[in-house]
C-alpha cells in the first residue's frame, strides 16, 4: 500500500507538472529602432506578433517597443538580446561591424535583386554559413531590403557627381562602396538620417524607398537616383531574433509556435513587405514632384566597374581571417539567382 501510495503521488506530481507546462503563459518584450508607422514594425513585426499570439491561444503575449523605447542605441540591440535584457529584437546587422563577417557578402555592390528574393537567399545562406556567429540568439529570420538608392540634395546623374558628397552609409561594406564610388561616407543608424540631412551633416543618404516616408526623406531632398537592370546598387541585411535563453525557457509546445513562425518563409515575408513599401515611398516622391533619376545601362555599368574592386578586396580581407570568402561570394550569387524569378 505504501509503495502504491508513493507511485500515485509521483504520478500526480508528474501530471501537475505536465499540466503546468501546457498552461504556462509568457510575455515577451520586442525592441526595435524604427517608429511604429515604418514598414517593418507596422507591416511585418506587428502581423508576426499577432500570429504568434493567435497560434499560441493567447499563451504567448508580446509587447512591442518601437523607436528604442526601452533605451540604448540601435547598435546595442544585439547585446540587449544576447544579454537577455529583452526577449526579441529586430536590427540592422551592419550596425555592429566585424561581429558578423559572414553576412557581409550580401551587402556587396550590385548583388541583390528584390527584397523578397534576396531575403530568401540570405536566410538560406545564413542557415549554412552564419549560425555560429549568432550564438546566443534563436534567429527567427535573416532578411534584406529592396534596392538601395541615393537620395540627394543635388542631382546625381553620373558617377562624377558622387565626388566629395557626404553620404550616409549604414554599414562598413556600404561605406567602403561609397568611398570606391568617390563619395565621402558618413556612418550612422537610419533613425539619425532626417536630422543629419536637415542640419547639413550629410548631402545625401543611401536607403531604400520603403523607409523614406517615416524619415520624411522626400521632403528633405528632391533627387533620387536608381539604376538600370535587375540588380540594385546594394542592400542592407537584418536579423529578427529571440534570446536563446528566453526561447529555452518556453515549454515545448510554445517553442513549436515560435519555430512554426521562423525560417525562410518568414524571411520572405519581411523582404516582401519591404518591396511593397518601396512602391509607396516612390509614389510619395512622385506626388511631391521630386526628380526621379534612373541611370541608363551604360552609366550603370560605369558604377559597377568602379565598385567591382571592392568585391576582390573583401574576398582578400575575409580570406585572411580564415573564411572561405570566394566560395561565400559564389554561393550568395547562386542563391540570389535561384530565388529570383526569371533570372
Amino acid at each position: 500500500m505504501r509503495k502504491l501510495k508513493s507511485l500515485l503521488l509521483a504520478a500526480a506530481a508528474l501530471g501537475a507538472m505536465t499540466a503546468a507546462s501546457y498552461t504556462q503563459e509568457v510575455t515577451l518584450r520586442l525592441h526595435q529602432m524604427l517608429p511604429p508607422q515604418a514598414t517593418i514594425p507596422a507591416k511585418a513585426l506587428t502581423p508576426w506578433r499577432e500570429k504568434v499570439v493567435a497560434d499560441s491561444g493567447g499563451r504567448i503575449q508580446i509587447d512591442q517597443f518601437d523607436a528604442m523605447a526601452l533605451g540604448g542605441t540601435p547598435p546595442q540591440l544585439v547585446d540587449q538580446v544576447n544579454d537577455n535584457v529583452v526577449d526579441l529584437i529586430w536590427t540592422v546587422i551592419g550596425y555592429t561591424p566585424g561581429r558578423f563577417p559572414s553576412t557581409e557578402t550580401f551587402e556587396l555592390p550590385f548583388f541583390m535583386t528584390t527584397g523578397e528574393a534576396t531575403s530568401k537567399a540570405f536566410h538560406e545562406y545564413c542557415e549554412k554559413r552564419c549560425v555560429d556567429e549568432f550564438a546566443g540568439m534563436k534567429v527567427i529570420a535573416w532578411h534584406a531590403h529592396g534596392p538601395g538608392l541615393i537620395h540627394s540634395k543635388n542631382p546625381v546623374n553620373k558617377l562624377e557627381d558622387m565626388k566629395g558628397l557626404k553620404i550616409r552609409g549604414g554599414s562598413r561594406v556600404i561605406n567602403q562602396m561609397l568611398e570606391a564610388l568617390g563619395a565621402t561616407p558618413v556612418g550612422m543608424p537610419v533613425p539619425a538620417v532626417s536630422e543629419a540631412l536637415s542640419k547639413g551633416v550629410i548631402d545625401a543618404t543611401t536607403i531604400p524607398w520603403e523607409v523614406t516616408p517615416s524619415l520624411r526623406v522626400s521632403e528633405l531632398v528632391k533627387n533620387h537616383t536608381g539604376f538600370s537592370g535587375s540588380h540594385g546598387l546594394y542592400t542592407q541585411t537584418f536579423v529578427f531574433a529571440m534570446s536563446q535563453a528566453s526561447y529555452d525557457k518556453l515549454p515545448d509546445d510554445l517553442k513549436a509556435v515560435i519555430d512554426a513562425n521562423s525560417g525562410i518563409e518568414t524571411a520572405a515575408m519581411f523582404g516582401r513587405v519591404m518591396d511593397e513599401g518601396d512602391a509607396g515611398g516612390l509614389k510619395i516622391a512622385q506626388d511631391l514632384g521630386n526628380n526621379i533619376i534612373t541611370l541608363d545601362e551604360a552609366e550603370t555599368q560605369r558604377w559597377k566597374d568602379a565598385a567591382a574592386p571592392l568585391i576582390d578586396a573583401w574576398i582578400a580581407e575575409m580570406s585572411a581571417k580564415g573564411l572561405d570568402a570566394e566560395a561565400m561570394v559564389t554561393e550568395a550569387q547562386e542563391l540570389i539567382t535561384k530565388h529570383t524569378p526569371e533570372m
